[in-house]
């Protein structure tokens, strides 16, 4: 990814910036200009709360070029508590404990590096939500 690509998307990729409809009220990832749902213009910017379920997911352990020194990981489809289908990495997780219907949180985390001297790229990731128990509460 450019530089220039990654700066103009940083919102959506660090905050979960994305539109609401005003016609509709329908909640969009990634931001769009005009909604799917109604097709009126979608300029409301939303922010979404980060928590989800895992909605399917598949561990790579053939990772292409660049993503070689993460494998295995997962991705996932989280389906975010606003509605859209959002695809991720998953963190903070052994592949053998991930399962559909998980619940889980977006956390920022590094992504990778352009190079060993190049620019680290950071971007949401979904990690397990912590359960607490009584006495924590």
């Amino acid at each position: 990814m450019r530089n220039a690509s990654y700066w103009r998307t940083s919102p959506q990729r660090l905050s979960l910036t994305g539109e609401v409809c005003p016609h509709c009220a329908a909640k969009l990832f990634p931001p769009r200009d005009i909604c799917p749902h109604c097709g009126g213009p979608a300029k409301e910017p939303f922010r979404f709360s980060g928590k989800g379920t895992v909605y399917s997911y598949a561990t790579m352990y053939a990772a292409p070029a660049g993503w070689t020194e993460y494998a295995p990981y997962v991705v996932a489809l989280v389906k975010l508590d606003e509605g859209p289908l959002v695809t991720a990495q998953l963190t903070d997780v052994h592949p053998d404990e991930v399962a559909i219907g998980m619940p889980v949180e977006m956390v920022t985390r590094r992504m990778r590096a352009d190079g060993e001297d190049g620019l680290i790229q950071y971007g949401y990731k979904f990690r397990p939500v912590l359960q607490t128990t009584a006495a924590q509460v």
